[in-house]
C-alpha cells in the first residue's frame, strides 16, 4: 500500500507575555500517514483545518516593523541585510559560545546565498523569519588558524560577493588586491586560532567554502540562525541595519 505523508507544524509554547500579545517560541514539526482507510479527501481536510488555521494566525504575528526595504542584492560587498544577520549572530551567538568554552566568537561568515528573500517595508512577523531563512541550518563555532583565515578572505575577494560577515574588515584596492584586513580592529596573526561562527551547511563544504575543513574543533550551538532572527526582532520595536565599511573597494 502506498503512503502519502503531511507535514503538520505545532506551535507547542504560545504564551501571553505582561502586554498581553502573543509570543512564539517553539515551532516543531510532525509527520503524520495518510493512507486508504481516510474515507477522502474532505476528511484530511477537516483534520487539517485546526492546526491550518493556528498556523496562520500565529505566522502573521507581528513581532517588529522594518522602516525602508532590505534586500542582499542592495550592496557591492557588504550589503545591510547580510550585515545585519551576520551581526545579530554574532551579539546573540556569543554567549552561549562563551558559557560553553570560556571564550568568545571572534568574527561570523554566512554565505550570500543562504539569504532568501527581501525584508519589505512595513510590519516584520514570524513569517518574515521563515522566508528569509526557510532552512534548518543551525550555527557552528569553528577553530581557524590565522592563514587559514587568510585563505577564508581570498575566497571572498574571488567571489566578490556580498556574503553576510562580522567582527572581520577587509579593504581591497582597485585591481582587488588585499590592502588591509583586521578582526576586531587587530591585525591576523597568521598562527592565533580564531573562533569562526557560520552555518553547519557552510562547515560541510556548502558553496565551496572548503577552508572550513581545516578546523580541528567545532561546536555545534544548537541555535537554529532563523530562531536567531526571530529572538533579534522580538527584541527590538524598529529594526535597523546599515551598509559599511567591513568589506569595501577602495577607488
Amino acid at each position: 500500500m502506498k503512503y502519502k505523508f503531511i507535514q503538520i507544524i505545532g506551535f507547542l509554547s504560545l504564551f501571553l507575555s505582561c502586554d498581553n500579545s502573543k509570543q512564539l517560541t517553539k515551532i516543531e514539526t510532525q509527520n503524520i500517514s495518510v493512507n486508504a482507510e481516510l474515507a477522502s479527501n474532505a476528511a484530511v481536510d477537516a483534520y487539517m483545518e485546526p492546526y491550518k488555521t493556528h498556523v496562520e494566525s500565529a505566522m502573521n504575528t507581528v513581532i517588529s516593523y522594518a522602516p525602508k526595504t532590505h534586500s542582499k542584492k542592495n550592496g557591492q560587498y557588504n550589503t545591510a541585510l547580510g550585515n545585519m544577520m551576520a551581526d545579530v549572530t554574532l551579539k546573540l551567538s556569543n554567549p552561549v559560545y562563551r558559557a560553553r568554552t570560556n571564550k568568545n566568537i571572534d568574527f561570523v561568515l554566512f554565505n550570500h546565498g543562504g539569504i532568501r528573500s527581501i525584508i519589505s517595508k512595513g510590519n516584520i512577523t514570524f513569517r518574515t523569519a521563515y522566508k528569509v531563512m526557510p532552512f534548518e541550518n543551525s550555527v557552528v563555532v569553528c577553530e581557524l588558524k590565522g592563514r587559514d583565515v587568510y585563505e577564508l578572505i581570498n575566497y571572498l575577494i574571488l567571489n566578490k560577493k556580498a556574503h553576510p560577515i562580522s567582527g572581520i574588515n577587509i579593504v581591497l584596492d582597485k585591481n582587488y588586491n588585499l590592502l588591509d584586513a583586521k578582526i576586531n580592529g587587530k591585525s591576523i596573526d597568521e598562527n592565533k586560532i580564531y573562533s569562526v561562527a557560520t552555518s553547519d551547511y557552510l562547515l560541510n563544504g556548502g558553496d565551496k567554502m572548503t577552508f572550513f575543513e581545516k578546523s580541528n574543533k567545532n561546536i555545534i550551538l544548537d541555535y537554529k540562525i532563523r530562531n536567531i532572527l526571530i529572538d533579534y526582532f522580538k527584541e527590538v520595536d524598529t529594526v535597523s541595519f546599515k551598509i559599511d565599511n567591513r568589506f569595501i573597494l577602495k577607488n
